[in-house]
C-alpha cells in the first residue's frame, strides 16, 4: 500500500466528519464514492451512521490521488484499483510464508538490536 499524506488518528471506527477532516472531501463526495467504489464500505451504526475504518481512510486518499493529482476518471480510478488489487494478491500468493526457524531467527535479531 502506498504511503498515507494525511494522519490518520489511531481510532477504530471515524464518522463522516472525521474523515472529511482528514481527506479534505466534503461528505457528499464521500457518500458519492461509497457508490462508485465498492473498496469503501464504512459499516453503519445503530442509528444509522457511517463508521468508517482506517483502511476505508486509506482507500479514500488512495482515490483522491487518483482522481485529483493523476486526474484519473473514475472508470480509470476503478481499473486501477481492481489492477493493483490483482497484482497485490500475485504478488501474495507468490511470497513463500516464513519457516518457524526464519520466523524465530528475525525475533532474535529483533530482540538483540532492542537490547543493544
Amino acid at each position: 500500500m502506498r504511503p498515507i499524506e494525511a494522519e490518520i488518528p489511531a481510532k477504530r471506527y471515524f464518522r463522516i466528519g472525521e474523515v472529511s477532516a482528514v481527506t479534505g472531501l466534503e461528505p457528499y463526495v464521500l457518500r458519492y464514492w461509497e457508490t462508485e467504489f465498492s473498496r469503501i464500505s464504512p459499516a453503519r451504526s445503530r442509528s444509522g451512521q457511517r463508521l468508517y475504518r482506517k483502511r476505508d481512510i486509506e482507500t479514500i486518499l488512495e482515490i483522491k490521488e487518483l482522481l485529483y493529482e493523476k486526474r484519473y476518471t473514475i472508470a480509470g480510478a476503478k481499473q486501477h484499483l481492481k489492477e493493483r488489487q490483482r497484482d497485490d494478491g500475485l504478488a501474495a500468493r507468490d511470497s513463500k510464508p516464513f519457516t518457524i526457524e526464519q520466523l524465530r531467527e528475525e525475533l532474535v535479531a529483533i530482540r538483540n538490536l532492542l537490547n543493544k
